[in-house]
C-alpha cells in the first residue's frame, strides 16, 4: 500500500486546511485509516481515524468540533478538514492506514499501523 498526501501549508490562527491521502496498491487491507501529527521535539500523536466505509471515527480530544475525518472508499481517499487551527497544531502530518479495524485506543498506538504517508508540514501562526 502506498499513501500520498498533500494540502499541508501555512496559515495564520483561526484559518482552515484540508489534507487529502490517496491510497493506492493492496488498499483492499486498510480498514482503518487516520492522521497522527508530529511536533517537533514531540511524539506521534493520533488526531482523527475513521474505519471502513466511513464508520468509526474517532478524534483526540484536542481537535475534537474543529476537524474533520472523511473517507471516500470509491477514490481510496481520506480527507482531515481542519478548521480553526492554532498554532499549537503546527506539526507534521502524516495518513497511515492499517489492517485491523478502528477502536479509540489506536490513536495512542501506532504500531498497529502498517502503512505511512511521507508526510506533510502544517504550520500555523
Amino acid at each position: 500500500v502506498q499513501l500520498v498526501e498533500s494540502g499541508g501549508g501555512s496559515v495564520q490562527a483561526g484559518g482552515s486546511l484540508r489534507l487529502s491521502c490517496a491510497a493506492s496498491g493492496n488498499t483492499d487491507r486498510t480498514y482503518c485509516m487516520g492522521w497522527f501529527r508530529q511536533a517537533q521535539g514531540k511524539e506521534r500523536e493520533g488526531v482523527a481515524l475513521i474505519g471502513t466505509d466511513g464508520g468509526r471515527i474517532y478524534y483526540a480530544d484536542s481537535v475534537k468540533g474543529r476537524f474533520t475525518i472523511s473517507r471516500d472508499s470509491a477514490k481510496d481517499t481520506v480527507y482531515l478538514q481542519m478548521n480553526s487551527l492554532q498554532p499549537e497544531d503546527t506539526a507534521m502530518y502524516y495518513c497511515a492506514s492499517s489492517s485491523a479495524e478502528c477502536t479509540d485506543t489506536m490513536l495512542r498506538q501506532v504500531w498497529l499501523f502498517n502503512y505511512w504517508s511521507q508526510g506533510t508540514q502544517v504550520t500555523v501562526s
